[in-house]
């Protein structure tokens, strides 16, 4: 499937989709249910999941991390303080009849970041 895929400073995985399709792939067959689900706020753009180990919170540099990959795969990637909103990827559904990529999301956070690239693995 169509995804990218980064590490964290920290070590932790980060998967970005990159279209319509590969974003419900990511969301809904890929993602853990407590893996960290983001996307950038009003915008079109990119599923992005960070791993995260079952019972561990991710560190708040991973997340910042994840939020700026969120917003560099947006229509905001030139923007400066871009919002992302994340939540745990359980809380993340499709309404009924809605085209791929469309999604609904409860209990979300938000934070502002820089849009940025982080290099990805050497696999």
């Amino acid at each position: 499937m169509r995804y990218r895929r980064f590490v964290s400073s920290q070590g932790l995985e980060i998967l970005v989709g990159q279209d319509d399709q590969s974003n419900d792939t990511l969301t809904f067959k890929v993602a853990h249910p407590n893996d960290l689900w983001f996307h950038v706020s009003g915008f079109p753009g990119s599923h992005v999941v960070l791993r995260c180990a079952a019972a561990d919170e991710p560190d708040k540099k991973s997340i910042d991390e994840a939020a700026a990959l969120a917003a560099w795969f947006s229509k905001m990637r030139k923007g400066r303080n871009v919002t992302v909103h994340y939540c745990f990827a359980k809380n993340v559904s499709k309404p009924k009849g809605a085209k791929a990529g469309s999604v609904t999301i409860a209990q979300a956070c938000k934070v502002k970041v820089h849009p940025s690239l982080l290099d990805p693995p050497s696999d």
